[in-house]
């Protein structure tokens, strides 16, 4: 398969550290064109950057994930947001996440303060009109109420909601990213779900090291992986795994605004 674009990945994680440039040096073989590595904390942010100079396929995002919210609120000041302006200057850096909000774990960061500094990126990401790539952990109302408010363009990655929710998401624009979840036996849901996304609104990723499709799942995940939740989408898209593998990847390519790519 060829032309594969991983729309969320993180290989700034330790678990890539004794193998990092191997695995990226033969992604081309594996028919993997182009890699989003998404920020989600102060160091990632830096991390992405560097990869993406290094390598000409990895492109970078730069965000403050929800679990990182206390800790930025804890400074008591705005600062943290020029910061981020400023890494998003850099030429290969195409969107501001990953962000958002994730109740599963409510001892992290306290509800509010995730909203605060939720609400601060998607306001920095509206004046500098840069897509959001979001993040959603069991807190969907509290997620589409503050998308309705600031209507970005962007992508609801790692999608685990329902068809419905899945449905207003669209109804906002937005694209909507799906890992290895989606080949699992008790995906339903998430099946459900991908049956109802137009094909030019889907995106496939890995969110690497975690998510590893079937029969990997419970290992380190990489972006050669990504074949298997291609041919799982392409089936329920009734379509040719490679036709899905093209499609997937112009629609990362234009959520991202990556012209250099595009057909």
């Amino acid at each position: 398969m060829l032309n594969i674009f991983d729309s969320h990945a993180h290989y700034d994680d330790p678990r890539f550290d004794e193998d990092r440039d191997t695995l990226l040096s033969s992604m081309a073989s594996h028919g993997v064109r182009a890699i989003m590595n998404v920020g989600n904390t102060t160091h990632a942010n830096l991390a992405g950057i560097e990869l993406a100079k290094k390598y000409p396929f990895i492109y970078c995002s730069i965000g403050i994930h929800p679990d990182q919210s206390a800790e930025i609120a804890a400074q008591n000041s705005r600062e943290y947001l020029d910061v981020i302006a400023q890494q998003l200057s850099y030429e290969k850096a195409m969107a501001l996440g990953e962000i958002g909000l994730d109740y599963y774990y409510d001892d992290d960061a306290p509800r509010d303060i995730q909203k605060k500094i939720f609400e601060e990126q998607l306001a920095l990401a509206k004046d500098l009109d840069v897509p959001v790539i979001i993040h959603n952990r069991d807190a969907h109302q509290d997620t589409l109420d503050l998308l309705k408010k600031y209507r970005p363009k962007g992508i609801m990655h790692c999608f685990s909601g329902s068809a419905e929710v899945a449905k207003e998401v669209l109804r906002l624009g937005m694209y909507i990213g799906f890992t290895g979840v989606i080949t699992f036996k008790n995906a339903r849901r998430a099946v459900e779900a991908a049956a109802e996304i137009p094909l030019d609104r889907l995106l496939v990723e890995t969110d690497c090291p975690y998510m590893a499709p079937e029969p990997f799942r419970g290992k380190r995940c990489d972006s050669t992986m990504l074949t298997r939740m291609i041919e799982k989408l392409a089936e329920i898209k009734s379509v040719n795994p490679q036709q899905f593998a093209d499609q997937t990847f112009q629609n990362a390519c234009e959520v991202y605004r990556i012209s250099s790519l595009m057909k």
